[in-house]
């Protein structure tokens, strides 16, 4: 088993971006992916090794998020405003980051379950097997919704 150390620098981007595909939020997503290793931490002598430590910590962060929500009885603004900071940025690396900030804004536009497998598909790089034991879901209904998500991505203006 590795060190929660290394768990956390192995992990920490993955876990961060899935809470900010469900948040929308970057400060909420930074205090629950915080909560997540540190609950996480509490509980490693539970992980038993029957899925990969990305996929256990994403369902921790999922129930941390849906936690969240019931106790402040709100989701995330929608209209919230990504900032790029192009200090020391390239004109590509700008591009980029504008790309990347209209596909997540695409994604709000779809259903909250396809957002989520699209995202820990792409972002996480997880398999269809894992993205449906994180949803409680099986696999192929993992590798449809992605399928139709992506789909959809296109339809989107």
């Amino acid at each position: 088993m590795q060190d929660m150390e290394q768990i956390y620098k192995e992990y920490f981007e993955i876990v961060h971006k899935y809470l900010f595909c469900l948040t929308r939020n970057s400060h909420i997503s930074e205090e629950l992916t915080q909560e997540t290793f540190y609950r996480a931490m509490k509980k490693i002598d539970t992980y038993r090794g029957e899925c990969k430590i990305s996929v256990w910590l994403c369902q921790i962060a999922k129930n941390l998020w849906y936690d969240y929500c019931r106790k402040n009885k709100k989701i995330a603004n929608e209209d919230e405003i990504l900032e790029i900071s192009s200090e020391d940025a390239t004109e590509e690396q700008v591009i980029a980051k504008e790309e990347k900030i209209l596909l997540y804004q695409k994604m709000q536009k779809l259903d909250k379950e396809v957002r989520e497998v699209i995202y820990l598909r792409i972002a996480g790089e997880l398999s269809f097997k894992e993205i449906g034991i994180i949803l409680n879901k099986t696999e192929n209904w993992a590798r449809v919704t992605f399928y139709r998500g992506k789909n959809r991505l296109k339809e989107v203006d």
